[in-house]
């Protein structure tokens, strides 16, 4: 299958399969090869190949080929199933017609590749061949074609045999196309050629013998000559004749089958195809006439040189044309040889090849070139044919490529020469740009080398773009050091001269680059971004004529000058502060927040105090920051850092380090200030250390104590909040406080009363308002008890403005009720009632008795009554408020509403609907049914009486009609019959819980109520026996283990019953069992009323007492029974008040019965009966009460109404012994013995014993004395009962107590008839001494007590002096007293001094006023020393301890009694300037010396306060103590001083104190105002001690004078400026200013503006002035005179004029410029005069004062200063030139003039050097001649750059020869001095380790060991040799000079280099054996092959 199409167009290789013949004749042809079709498969011989006629269309077998009309594309390639026999194109190439051998006809559309039709038109073949049809094509669009094509079949079988030859395509109008099949144009008979007149068809010629395939005519394009192409299969040719002659001009042979084709394009186009074999691969081939030029250029391209040199010579063409291209084939190879394809050897082979080719082309030019460009692969190769371009031709290009190949070769090395780079490099004019890529790719070396050579090739085209394009490509890390030399020296010099604009540039990328290396080399930071930073400042001026090109600075360069000077700081706080800070953070900060930084770093807390010392301090000194105040805004820094970051609560440790920094600070003040600040800020709750913190300064005594008390206040505030959960503190402010209150009493927690109650008082506000809430909250929770204890536990006044409030609350409370009772608040509950309001009504009343207020008394009482009213209202569901409760009519109403539920119940319960009524009770509510005794409460409730309530029934019930008469003669009957029950234990059955002795008792009552006149007297007697019946059962256990309760003080207890029995007394006793007491009892009541059968008569009675007498019949007799077991049984469970009841009402009845009996006959019997109940009743009696006595005078309530009752019973003998034996045996119970004794008193008043009630009413004295006394804790056991001599021995207790008032200490005298003045000055003295230490001792073993303020004290103890009859002995005892006091006790001595005042005794030996005002100065102050010798004297003498408040205060003893003694020795010690003003106070007041007193302040606030500053300032290096924290001090001093009366006095301890500050400015003020003391004391003397007072003062005036020098010398320590030189001057000040202004740092300032340190040479020379009183102005004007106007040129510019304004300075530098004579004087101004005048106006001013002085452009002034330097050089030499004529004259001309008649000077040659490069005048011989005398004249003495300038000689061999011809003659030292001085900053950076190996290398073969020996020069020779393996010579040398240890060394250090280190063992001698075993050098170079050593023997060498 033919399916690769290749197009390969020009393709004249002749290398394809269809190979080629020989060519034969006299004309050129060229084949070239245009289409070639492979098969991928092999394929059987093709005998035919279908061409279109313009060959556009190629068919073989079934493969068709479209090409374009040029055939330089393929447009289609299909495949058909059959081979393709018939192909075309119609309508304008449009469409494809295809025709296959198997009859199919396809037609496709061209451009869209459609097949649009294929029709089968004939299934046979014939003649294997196509039979035509006749299409019919449409001229219409392409979707429309298929449909309206028309088709026909014409056999051409029927016309002819020759079958579809060929095929025409013709139009018919413009729609149909016609193909049509025809046989061919042209008769071809048999293959031979003949030639046929076209018009007579005559034949003209044959060629018979010429068997021809195929031919076409032609005619050639630039000719009319005709010629024929023809081709023969036999003869294998194609020729070529001209027509006419036929002469065969062309003849090639071709392959068997081969096709002509007509072309357009092509003139001849020719087809060649294969025959025979199977091939795959079909050719399409071209046939165009060529020139002999032609073929010559294409023997060229295809390489073959040898032909074409041949051809060139055949056809007299150009032979060298064949070398050179041959040249550039070369070239080619060497182009691909540069890739690396080519070895060693086929690189020379071109080059020699190159070599021998270029000497046979004569075109010098082209050699030359072909030289320069030769990509030449080797460095040799290169630099041998550019010498050999040279050789050729002499010319500067050559020159150029030679000094760029050293260039490369320097620059980049011999590893990177290739062919390729050194052709780039050579050919890149912009160098600029190689310098930048290089330095992008980090290649600083290259670059550097780079611009050194090449900076002038740029310096014209330089700007700011490529100024920045170069900082831009360097990158960091770079080598700093060669990078900042680079810059420094050549960069900045250069940037500054060219692009002066740019200084912005480079500022910008110094500040970036200098910032960046803390990121990308901080190992080395912050010294490398200093280093680069300021390189701006120190690099190399070359500006115009010298003058800095820095001008005014700009904003950038302002900046990095900032970044400099911050740099070096940094540097500082690295190397000298140990603190690292990251430079984004150090510029943020400034000298104060650094400290901060530096405390930020101290990790430890514990290291602050050691780092604060260490580095701060010096920190501060250096910077002059005060230490404490700085600390403390440290702390206030801080604290803000906490408060803006979230921090956990356990975040403590800036909590630890804010302590440490706190402890650091000295200033008492500020340190108290930074523990407020902790405080404020810490986190609650504290941390220990913070709490440690405060409580620690909480316990000092200062001013500010009381705001951290406020401030812990705060704290405790906050951390009680936040126990509740509050962290919004916030809420303490305004009314938010409230809120916070009720919140804490709403937790309910323990202590929330408490913690509310804090709250409260810590903002002083009432705390009435908390405990109103509170008792409401416990109120809310019901609890009652609890709010009744709080209020029971309150003051009385508290509880009386609770209990208001709570009232009003209530009040407020019952008018607000809802509507719905559910919605009622359930404030008044019955609990709550019962518990609380009852309990605020106590609370209310307890006041009110108190303060004995009955009107408010009687208002709790009635606000009480009404509240627990309405509380028990409600449980009738009855709300009302206390309005509605005071309106009688609602009241009424609502009773009469009660009444009526009542009998509607009643008669609801008699029709069985019980139910019913309490289910519809009111609002669905169910309510308890009213019942009588509800109704009953209910009245009392609402202020209804029991009585009236009644009446209100009875009369309803009258009205009603429903009483019934006989209804209490019923109810007495049923109470009868249930005792009768009862009695006989008859069983029954009761309601649960119903207590039946009560309900017999109450339905008795009723029945008294209701029954009739004959039955009263029984129902009185039966109700008396059923209440006894009722009271045993109360006593007795109930069966459910219930107890009957006790009655309440609610609405059914009467309160007048309630109020006046509550004392009342109760029996306890054991309980009863009501199986064996109730039975009896109702036996007894049977007994007693007994049921009668019979009818009564009116008035007869059925109890035993009212009983009539029946015969036969003995009532008594039932009785005795159960009387005796009721009684029995009441006495053994010790009963006995119910006992004694029984028995008295027993006793009665029969008592009675008997009385109505007497008259009876049988009253013998009754008698009988009575007298054994009477004895027996008796003794039940007396036992019952003597019991009884015991019990009520031991019960909590004594009722002694009721005790004294009971002492009548029994007889009145006994009754007192009784009462005595109680009192004996009470003991120390005095509220009992009172009770007794009272008793007893009154029992005897009755008895009338007098006695006996004098004795009873002494035991009542001292039993209320006891109670009395009991109740303040004194115990009266030791005089109870006493006589009352013994009483006195109380009267110490009573005083002692504080809480016993004067008022009973007087009645206590007055009731036992004391001594009241002895009482009440003991009580005065043990008031006074209560709080004493002394006190305190004594009583050591008494109980303590709780101490009173003193002031308390002291008005207690003056209430009690005007009760004194006398005072006398009261003053003598207090002033024997007052010795013996703590004389620290301070608030002890006062008050028993005012105490002693107060007596008014006129005789006292003690100055009252002046101790108590000693005394208000001494509580004032606080101690600052510990306490003296004599206070501990005094103390032992005295026998007291040392009080621990000594430390505190000063003895009041020994300053106010032992003056003389003891004052100054205390008071010394305490001076301070703080402590002065009151120690001042207390001179005067004891009236001592305030001379001696001042003295002593001044000589110890001294010693304390700056003598330690002085001590820190030598340490420190400062020099002076004054500053902020000092100056106070200072001022205090001088204060003292000046109120020293004697002025010698003053003056001596002025001078004495300014003796003790070291030489400095501090002395210097201290001795003038020495002087100022000694001129004060000289005017205020008398003439008598004038003489000695003069004598004084001009001492001290010779002692100032001599001081100025320390002054001066004290400026020149403080301005670094003390050296020797300097310090030789000091006595002659107007010389030493001068010498200053020559200082060597002020050339260091401008060589580096951004430098540090300096001294600042003008202050130190103004303030010199200042001290000697000189005239600066004048020191300036002769500065200026010798600087500017001098008459030899010193060096260097005067930079004097920064002392003066800039104005001033300007102008006079102008004046000088301009002038002719100079303005200090009459010297006539010179060009250098005027040349250094205007280098200082340019320096100094900016261009627009420039501008306006000169009044022309600035460049214009800096070409007028250019000329006047050069114009002062010519002056020197005596050569006459003004201005003008050195501006006009021509300047080459005056240059060789001048080198003409001075080229003997040095000084003229140098300045002709300068001129020819400004002028840039470059005449050879000129230059020849000048570089001839530099050297001569020794200008040029750098043999090291010499040396750099022979290297990069091309030739080797001259390069070696000059160089060491140079070696030979220049020192060696000279050279290494200068590679260490120049070749690192940059000038020829590259070459300085090859000039070093040079130079060694001389050393070395010289054997010059002996001069470098003892050099610095020599390690660097030794390493060289070591380097080099060379060390036997230098090891030789030693032994030779016996240097052995040096040899060892050497040899040592060398091995180890190897790693070899030689064993420590050998000795030198060892080591430097040399003839033994082995020769001389192997000796040398291995010692280890000595024979102490044969395992080592190994040469390392």
């Amino acid at each position: 299958m033919w399916n690769d199409i290749e197009l390969l167009l020009n393709d004249d290789t002749g290398q394809l399969p269809v190979g080629l013949g020989h060519e034969c004749g006299t004309a050129l042809y060229q084949v070239d090869t245009l289409l070639q079709i492979t098969s991928s498969e092999k394929v059987p011989p093709i005998k035919a190949v279908l061409f279109s006629r313009d060959g556009s269309i190629v068919v073989v077998d079934r493969s068709v080929a479209l090409l374009d009309s040029t055939g330089l594309s393929l447009l289609m390639h299909i495949q058909f199933d059959t081979n393709v026999d018939v192909v075309g194109m119609c309508q304008d190439k449009q469409f494809l017609v295809v025709g296959e051998r198997s009859g199919s006809l396809h037609l496709i559309h061209i451009p869209s590749k459609q097949t649009l039709l294929t029709k089968i038109l004939s299934t046979g073949f014939i003649n294997n061949s196509f039979s035509s049809p006749f299409v019919v094509i449409p001229s219409s669009p392409t979707h429309k074609l298929q449909g309206q094509i028309k088709t026909s079949f014409i056999a051409t079988g029927e016309h002819h045999s020759l079958g579809c030859q060929d095929f025409v395509i013709s139009n018919s109008v413009n729609k149909i196309h016609l193909i049509i099949g025809v046989s061919t144009k042209n008769v071809i008979i048999t293959n031979i050629l003949s030639t046929w007149d076209i018009y007579s068809l005559t034949l003209i010629w044959d060629w018979p013998l010429l068997h021809i395939e195929e031919f076409l005519l032609t005619t050639e394009s630039d000719s009319s000559e005709k010629k024929m192409i023809l081709t023969s299969l036999l003869m294998r040719s194609l020729m070529v004749f001209a027509l006419p002659t036929m002469q065969q001009l062309y003849c090639l042979e071709v392959s068997l089958i081969s096709s002509l084709v007509q072309s357009g394009i092509w003139t001849f186009p020719l087809i060649l195809r294969p025959s025979e074999d199977p091939v795959s691969i079909v050719v399409m081939r071209s046939l165009t006439e060529a020139l002999p030029e032609n073929r010559l250029s294409r023997l060229l391209h295809k390489h073959k040189f040898t032909e074409a040199e041949n051809f060139a010579t055949q056809f007299g063409l150009d032979v060298e044309l064949v070398y050179k291209v041959k040249a550039n084939t070369i070239l080619e190879k060497l182009a691909s040889a540069s890739l690396g394809s080519y070895c060693q050897e086929a690189l020379l082979d071109l080059g020699n090849e190159a070599k021998e080719n270029l000497q046979k082309i004569q075109d010098s030019q082209f050699v030359v070139n072909y030289c320069i460009n030769a990509p030449w692969p080797l460095y040799e190769t290169t630099r041998e044919m550019l010498n050999y371009a040279k050789v050729r031709v002499r010319g500067l290009f050559v020159l150029r490529a030679q000094a760029r190949l050293t260039t490369f070769y320097e620059a980049f090395g011999l590893e990177k020469f290739s062919g390729i780079a050194w052709t780039e490099f050579l050919n890149n004019e912009d160098m600029f740009k190689i310098i930048v890529f290089q330095l992008e790719k980090g290649n600083l070396a290259c670059a550097q080398y780079l611009w050194l050579r090449h900076q002038a090739d740029f310096e014209s085209s330089f700007d700011e773009k490529m100024l920045k394009d170069l900082f831009n490509a360097i990158h960091f890390p770079a080598p700093l050091k060669e990078l900042c030399v680079w810059l420094k020296n050549f960069v900045i010099p250069f940037s500054r001269r060219v692009v002066p604009d740019g200084q912005k540039i480079l500022a910008k990328w110094l500040e970036q680059a200098a910032r960046n290396l803390e990121l990308t080399d901080k190992a080395n930071w912050p010294e490398n971004g200093l280093q680069v930073a300021e390189i701006f400042f120190t690099s190399k001026n070359q500006g115009e004529l010298g003058v800095t090109a820095f001008g005014k600075w700009t904003p950038l360069i302002q900046r990095l000058k900032k970044l400099v000077n911050d740099l070096q700081e940094l540097r500082n706080l690295y190397r000298k502060y140990n603190c690292r800070l990251a430079f984004c953070d150090f510029e943020k900060e400034n000298a104060t927040t650094i400290v901060f930084r530096m405390l930020d770093k101290i990790l430890a807390p514990e290291l602050v105090p050691s780092i604060l010392e260490k580095f701060i301090k010096p920190y501060l000194y250096e910077h002059n920051l005060q230490k404490d105040e700085l600390l403390l805004q440290y702390v206030k820094d801080l604290l803000e850092r906490c408060r803006t970051r979230s921090i956990s609560v356990f975040e403590t440790a800036w909590e630890a380090k804010a302590v440490a920094v706190i402890g650091c600070i000295s200033d008492t003040d500020l340190k108290f200030d930074a523990v407020l600040q902790i405080m404020h800020g810490a986190v609650v709750p504290w941390s220990a250390a913070v709490e440690q913190l405060v409580k620690q300064h909480l316990e000092m005594n200062h001013v500010k104590v009381k705001l951290l008390q406020e401030s812990y206040r705060l704290m405790e505030m906050k951390k009680l909040l936040r126990a509740y959960g509050i962290r919004d503190t916030n809420l303490l402010k305004d009314r938010r406080v409230l809120r916070v209150y009720e919140y804490i009493l709403k937790q309910d927690t323990p202590t929330c009363l408490e913690d509310a109650l804090k709250i409260v008082e810590a903002y002083m506000l009432p705390t009435g308002e908390v405990y109103f809430l509170r008792v409401m909250d416990l109120i809310d929770k019901e609890r009652g008890e609890e709010s009744l204890a709080l209020l029971k536990s309150l003051p009385l006044a508290k509880a009386e403005e609770v209990a208001e409030r709570l009232t009003l609350g209530g009040r407020l409370v019952l008018q607000n009720k809802a509507d719905d009772p559910e919605e009622v608040p359930k404030l008044f509950t019955p609990q709550s009632v019962d518990t609380s309001y009852s309990g605020k009504g106590e609370v209310w009343i307890f006041p009110v008795r108190a303060n004995r207020l009955p009107i408010k008394q009687y208002e709790c009482g009635e606000s009480l009554k009404m509240f627990e009213t309405l509380a028990t209202l409600q449980e009738y569901f009855i709300f009302l408020s206390d309005k509605e409760y005071r309106n009688p009519s609602l009241i009424s109403a609502l009773l009469e509403d009660h009444i009526s539920s009542y009998e509607h119940v009643r008669s609801a319960t008699r029709s069985r609907n019980v139910q019913a009524v309490n289910c519809n009770s009111e609002g669905g509510r169910a309510k308890t049914p009213p019942t009588e005794s509800r109704l009953y409460r209910l009245a009392l409730l609402l202020q209804v009486s029991k009585h009236e309530l009644g009446e209100k029934l009875a009369l309803r019930a009258l009205d009603d009609g429903k009483c019934r008469a006989f209804q209490g003669k019923l109810l007495f009957a049923v109470c009868q019959r249930l005792c009768h029950m009862l009695g006989a234990d008859v069983p029954m059955i009761t309601p649960d819980g119903m207590d039946l002795p009560a309900v017999i008792h109450e339905l008795a009552g009723q029945a008294a109520t209701l029954c009739s006149p004959d039955l009263v007297l029984d129902c009185l007697e039966l109700c008396k026996y059923a209440s006894l019946a009722k009271e045993i059962h109360g006593q007795c256990q109930m069966d459910s283990y219930e107890f009957t309760a006790e009655a309440t003080s609610g609405g059914d207890k009467d309160p007048y019953e309630e109020w006046t029995n509550d004392d009342f007394f109760k029996e306890d006793g054991i309980v009863l069992d009501p199986r064996t007491s109730l039975p009896v009892v109702y036996e007894l009541i049977s007994a007693v009323l007994p049921i009668c059968e019979d009818k009564l008569y009116p008035l007869e009675s059925q109890s035993l007492a009212h009983r009539t007498f029946m015969e036969g019949l003995n009532f008594l007799l039932p009785v005795g029974s159960p009387f005796s077991a009721a009684v029995q049984n009441l006495l053994e469970c010790s009963q006995f008040q119910l006992a004694l009841q029984l028995t008295v009402w027993g006793c009665g009845s029969c008592l009675q019965h008997s009385i109505l009996t007497t008259l009876d006959l049988a009253l013998r019997e009754k008698v009988t009966c009575s007298i054994a109940m009477k004895e027996r009743s008796s003794s039940v009696i007396r036992t019952s009460v003597l019991n009884l006595l015991h019990k009520v005078f031991n019960s909590r309530v004594i009722d002694q109404n009721l005790a004294l009752g009971y002492c009548t019973i029994l007889p009145k003998e006994e009754m007192f012994n009784k009462l005595w034996e109680i009192i004996n045996n009470s003991w120390q119970n005095y509220r009992k013995v009172l009770a007794v004794a009272l008793v007893g008193a009154e029992l005897a008043d009755r008895y009338g014993e007098a006695e006996e009630m004098r004795k009873f009413q002494e035991m009542v004295i001292d039993a209320e004395w006891g109670i009395q006394l009991g109740k303040f804790g004194i115990s009266f056991e030791t005089v109870f009962r006493q006589p009352p001599i013994r009483k006195k021995e109380l009267i110490r207790v009573l005083v002692q107590n504080p809480e016993v008032d004067t008022g009973l200490i007087l009645s206590y005298c007055s009731t036992f008839m004391l001594d009241s003045d002895a009482a009440l000055q003991l009580c005065i003295e043990t008031l006074l001494l209560q709080n004493s230490n002394t006190n305190d001792v004594e009583d050591d073993s008494a109980e303590s007590s709780e101490r009173q303020p003193h002031s308390t004290l002291l008005a207690r103890a003056l209430q009690i002096i005007p009760l004194l009859n006398s005072t006398k002995d009261l003053v003598m005892s207090l002033s024997g007293i007052l010795y013996k006091l703590d004389p620290y006790d301070y608030e002890t001595l006062e008050i028993v001094l005012k105490v002693i005042q107060s007596a008014d005794e006129k005789n006292t030996s003690i100055q009252l006023s002046q101790a108590l005002s000693l005394l208000k100065h001494l509580k004032s102050y606080t101690r600052i020393s510990a306490p003296v010798d004599q206070e501990h004297q005094y103390v032992l003498e005295q026998m007291i301890p040392l009080s621990p408040a000594a430390h505190t205060r000063l003895p009041f003893h020994l300053l106010f009694f032992r003056t003389s003694h003891s004052f100054w020795n205390i008071i010394s010690a305490e001076l301070s300037e703080e402590t002065f003003p009151t120690l001042l106070l207390i001179s005067k007041l004891m009236k001592v010396s305030l001379d001696t007193f001042h003295m002593s302040a001044v000589r110890h606030v001294f010693e304390k306060k700056l003598k330690p500053k002085i001590f820190e300032m030598r340490s420190s290096g400062s020099t002076s103590i004054v500053n902020k924290e000092t100056i106070k001090t200072v001022q205090a001093l001088q204060s003292f001083l000046l109120s020293i009366v004697n002025p010698e006095w003053a003056v001596a301890m002025a001078h004495k104190i300014a003796q003790e500050f070291p030489i400095g400015p501090d002395h210097v003020q201290a001795l003038k105002f020495c002087l100022y003391l000694a001129e004060k004391w000289l005017k205020s003397t008398t003439a008598e001690v004038m003489e000695t007072a003069c004598q004084i003062v001009v001492k001290l005036l010779q002692k100032l004078q001599n001081t100025y020098l320390s002054a001066t010398e004290n400026v020149l320590i403080t301005n670094n400026l003390n050296s020797g030189e300097h310090l030789k001057f000091m006595g002659k000040p107007a010389n030493l200013i001068v010498l200053l202004y020559e200082h060597h740092s002020i050339d260091q300032r401008f060589q580096n503006p951004a430098g540090r340190n300096y001294p600042d040479i003008h202050v130190a020379a103004k303030e010199i002035a200042e001290i000697n009183n000189l005239d600066m102005n004048k020191i300036c004007d002769k500065l200026l005179a010798k600087w500017l106007c001098p008459s030899t040129p010193p060096p260097g510019v005067s930079h004097h004029f920064g002392s003066r304004p800039m104005d001033y300075s300007s102008r006079m530098l102008y004046a000088i410029t301009t002038a002719d004579t100079s303005p200090f004087g009459d010297t006539q101004l010179t060009f250098a005069h005027r040349t250094r005048a205007f280098r200082c106006l340019l320096y100094l001013a900016d261009t627009n004062t420039v501008e306006s002085l000169f009044k022309k452009p600035f460049e214009k002034v800096k070409y007028i200063l250019k000329c006047c330097i050069y114009l002062a050089e010519l002056e020197i030499l005596n050569i006459p030139y003004t201005y003008e004529s050195f501006h006009k004259s021509p300047k080459e001309g005056m240059i060789k003039g001048l080198w003409k008649n001075h080229s003997h000077e040095p000084r003229a040659v140098r300045l002709v050097t300068e001129l020819s490069l400004e002028y840039k005048v470059y005449d050879p011989q000129l230059w020849n001649g000048l570089l001839q005398k530099l050297l001569g004249f020794n200008l040029l003495d750098l043999p090291a750059f010499a040396l750099g300038c022979l290297l990069v000689i091309p030739h080797s061999e001259k390069r070696e020869q000059q160089i060491q011809g140079l070696l030979s003659t220049c020192k060696k030292e000279t050279v290494l001095q200068q590679l260490d001085e120049h070749m690192d900053t940059g000038e020829l950076v590259a070459f300085a380790s090859q000039i070093s190996s040079l130079v060694l290398d001389s050393i070395i073969k010289e054997k010059l060991y002996e001069q470098f020996w003892k050099t610095k020069y020599y390690p660097l020779l030794k390493q060289h040799l070591i380097n080099t393996h060379r060390i036997k010579e230098l090891v030789d040398y030693f032994a030779k000079n016996n240097c052995l240890d040096d040899a060892t060394a050497l040899i040592k250090e060398y091995q180890e280099k190897c790693g070899n280190p030689v064993l420590a063992d050998v000795s030198a001698s060892d080591l430097l054996k040399v003839k033994q075993t082995i020769s001389a050098p192997q000796a040398v170079f291995s010692p280890f092959s000595l024979k102490t050593h044969p395992a080592s023997c190994k040469n390392t060498f």
